[in-house]
């Protein structure tokens, strides 16, 4: 593939940055939208890609409780609650339905949000989007072999949703992949009882601008993440179906979660592998922005490490990666996405394009957010580049396209 390079990359909706965090504060303001699964008339209705690997998907949720670590972001919350969904191989998927991307509370809490640039309120039905796992279907039979775990957690905003077109396909090839939502950061999350919990980034972000405590809000919101995942790491046993590999874990994540995903590596052994999706690895507001460097970006790490940027973004552009880089002894791959922007390694690949064309927004509504990338040559790339990573490290098999090679496509 051709290789490219680029200059300075314009702002992003990135990583814990400011221009997130004030995105937010914005969207919140607005009276939420209501969703409903039945698409009424104006309200655009998606669909996501079809998994590429030879098993269906089922899926389970799980509502767990943290009794000994009190909620960080709400001092009336006696204890953390998350919330986790498991995608899975499964042997059977009849009689078994799909599952929705968002439940109404989550798909409500993400439209009032508003996490993917200029789109109009209450224009798309958030609730429709069915992906491709079926609730509740049994596991498939794994044989000799223990499927291998990876954990996902999505970026800043986000529900643990926006990145199913990778969980799921990673699910077909024989993955375990538990879905993570980091409660009041994601933008909402429903807990089995009906309760939904939005997004206090928002006012913590206007308190940190007066108060000009901007780099410990963001050290904050990565310590809960950390926290989150080691917790998910101790209830991992419960969760994942029998014949399951629990003896090295892999971990991906977008944006703030491709940040937690490397920096809980560095915290616990437990995590034998990481991807990051476009996450600076320090409390910045902007990529290439020096200094007050993540200590995973100091240290390093000496266990396998894929990073995976948007056009302009590398370990020789972004100082945090360049110090990841040199720190590490384990290995370590950088790739670029040609022509892509931060939103392209979520589902917004997916999704935008086919909204604005319904909806009749301006091309800019897409190239904002993801790029000029192209949807399936962005979607392909990442899933190929993702499982070939784990293939690798977690399975001990090398499924590379074309070898590997060049580190921008």
């Amino acid at each position: 593939m051709d290789a490219h390079h680029s200059g300075r990359v314009p702002d992003r909706r990135g990583v814990l940055a400011a221009a997130a965090f004030a995105a937010l504060g914005a969207a919140m303001a607005t009276p939420a939208a209501t969703a409903s699964p039945r698409g009424p008339r104006g309200r655009a209705r998606l669909t996501l890609p079809t998994p590429t690997g030879p098993y269906p998907v089922g899926t389970v949720s799980h509502h767990l409780v943290d009794h000994d670590r009190p909620d960080p972001w709400v001092a009336s919350g006696p204890s953390r609650e998350l919330m986790v969904s498991v995608r899975y191989p499964a042997r059977d998927v009849e009689g078994y339905p799909r599952a929705p991307q968002l439940l109404p509370g989550e798909a409500a809490g993400f439209d009032r949000l508003n996490n993917l640039g200029d789109l109009p309120k209450g224009r798309v039905d958030w609730a429709a989007t069915r992906t491709f796992a079926h609730r509740g279907a049994p596991a498939a039979r794994c044989g000799a072999a223990r499927r291998p775990v990876v954990l996902y957690s999505p970026g800043v905003g986000d529900p643990r949703s926006m990145g199913t077109t990778l969980t799921d396909e990673l699910a077909s090839y024989g993955y375990v992949v538990v879905c993570v939502d980091h409660t009041f950061d994601t933008s909402a999350v429903e807990f089995p009882d009906g309760r939904v919990e939005t997004s206090r980034l928002p006012e913590e972000y206007e308190r940190a601008e007066r108060e000009g405590t901007f780099v410990e809000l963001l050290r904050k919101t990565c310590a809960v993440r950390v926290a989150d995942t080691r917790f998910v790491l101790d209830r991992l046993e419960a969760l994942v179906p029998m014949g399951s590999d629990l003896s090295g874990v892999g971990m991906f994540g977008q944006s703030a979660g491709g940040f937690a995903a490397v920096q809980g590596m560095h915290d616990d052994r437990r995590i034998a592998a990481a991807a990051n999706l476009d996450g600076v690895l320090a409390y910045v507001r902007q990529d290439h922005e020096p200094g007050h460097f993540s200590t995973v970006a100091e240290d390093g790490v000496d266990r396998p490490v894929l990073l995976m940027g948007m056009e302009g973004n590398d370990h020789r552009t972004v100082p945090s990666w360049g110090a990841l880089w040199d720190h590490s002894t384990g290995p370590r791959r950088d790739l670029t996405l040609r022509g892509s922007r931060h939103g392209a390694y979520t589902d917004a690949i997916a999704l935008l394009p086919r909204i604005a064309r319904r909806l009749g927004l301006p091309e800019k509504t897409v190239t904002d957010v993801v790029g000029t990338v192209a949807p399936h040559r962005a979607i392909t790339t990442q899933r190929t580049r993702v499982r070939a990573f784990f293939d690798t490290h977690l399975r001990g098999r090398d499924s590379r396209p074309g070898g590997g090679g060049d580190d921008r496509w």
